[in-house]
């Protein structure tokens, strides 16, 4: 953590590129990791990583760590830059266009599984797009990245139970969602 602080002051005191590689090193994989368990797209997942940390430096002399950590801080930018994705008209261009052919399977993997759990994320993900930004955001932390719902109140500033409430009422809506998909 103390050099993470290090970093974060050379690249605001004089945009230190090596203190801004190594800020980036350190939390590559997990918000590739973030982005890939909600777009299942490599390249897509590359892009969207880049774009979040390209966003990063840019603002980070608006990165208060009173507030809250480096990561948490990371994590709300990724939250966010997936909802404008998911907004986009190149997201909405792209699901036009998608065909079958476009999976790469490999021959270790049993393609049925592969085809129903991408099928499944495809469809919560496409779920969750249909809820409003607060809700996203909330389902976006909680689900993909992995945090409590404390946390999340901590990173949106808003009350625990407004959390709450809004991640069980947009759970109800995906279960919903699913239900419906799974029967009709």
């Amino acid at each position: 953590m103390d050099n993470e602080k290090r970093w974060i002051k050379k690249i605001k005191k004089n945009a230190s590129d090596s203190a801004a590689n190594e800020l980036v090193s350190n939390y590559y994989k997990e918000m590739y990791a973030f982005n890939y368990k909600q777009t299942l797209d490599a390249d897509l997942s590359l892009d969207l990583t880049q774009e979040i940390f390209i966003s990063a430096l840019q603002s980070i002399k608006n990165y208060d760590s009173t507030k809250a950590s480096f990561r948490t801080w990371l994590y709300k930018l990724a939250s966010n830059r997936l909802v404008d994705y998911y907004r986009s008209k190149s997201y909405k261009y792209a699901q036009i266009e998608q065909s079958i052919d476009d999976y790469e399977f490999e021959d270790d993997y049993d393609i049925a599984e592969s085809l129903e759990y991408k099928d499944d994320i495809e469809k919560v993900t496409s779920l969750v797009n249909q809820l409003d930004t607060h809700s996203q955001q909330i389902i976006r932390l909680k689900l993909f990245g992995d945090y409590t719902l404390q946390e999340i109140s901590t990173i949106e500033t808003i009350p625990l139970s407004t959390v709450k409430t809004r991640y069980y009422a947009a759970l109800k809506l995906i279960r919903k969602g699913m239900e419906e998909a799974n029967h009709g």
